[in-house]
């Protein structure tokens, strides 16, 4: 029983040393490994890129419209009319009373209103020709012209008034016989007669008569 004790531990020693060795063994490797490798990565330039970041563009958001509200209300409950009776008034109760005639009103008499004045009868209308008494307040009266002529003569003028005073004169012979030359003068002097010295106030047209006698 001891022989068998003691190889069982020496067995466990030397199993023991084994494995310490091995670990021994295997952390050397390690630690000479990790050093080149380390001091090669220091000795080695150091390399920094710069990496942009990829921005994914936000997809579109579909815009859902909501369905359109029903607008159809639903109708109304139905409620059912009350019951009314309806009871009819009784007749009202005959009374019979006395009638007596009375006499309507007697009518009120108007007073008949006197008949009115009759008017005025117009002013009848004129007749004729207006002539420069009937429209002029200021007249005068020609001078008759020295011409180399003798006789009569008639001259009748058509004035035409406005704001008062004469503006046209039209000169007439009413009689034969006169030269040409001494009708022109006598027409001058009517004329300038008429628009010197004749106011008739307002717009008229009148006629005049001047009678010329010459020796």
């Amino acid at each position: 029983m001891n022989f068998a004790q003691e190889q069982k531990s020496t067995s466990r020693v030397t199993g023991f040393g084994i494995v310490v060795v091995i670990h021994v063994l295997i952390i050397w490797a390690l630690a000479s490994g990790l050093a080149r490798k380390i001091v090669k990565a220091v000795s080695e330039p150091i390399e920094t890129k710069v990496i942009e970041e990829k921005v994914k563009p936000p997809e579109e958001i579909k815009k859902v419209e909501p369905p359109p509200p029903k607008l159809d209300t639903p109708p109304p409950p139905f409620v059912p009319p009350p019951e009314v009776v309806i009871t009819a008034p009784a007749p009202p109760a005959v009374i019979n009373t006395p009638t007596t005639s009375v006499p309507p009103p007697a009518a009120p008499i108007a007073a008949t209103p006197a008949p009115a004045p009759k008017a005025a009868p117009a002013p009848a209308p004129r007749t004729g020709p207006v002539t420069a008494a009937m429209v002029c307040t200021k007249m005068g009266k020609p001078e008759a012209p020295s011409v180399n002529w003798s006789g009569e003569a008639l001259l009748k003028a058509v004035a035409t008034v406005k704001a008062g005073r004469v503006v046209s004169v039209e000169i007439q012979s009413l009689r034969g016989g006169v030269e040409r030359k001494a009708l022109r003068a006598m027409s001058a002097a009517v004329t300038q007669t008429l628009q010197d010295t004749y106011e008739c106030p307002g717009d008229h047209v009148f006629e005049q008569e001047f009678q010329f006698r010459i020796e």
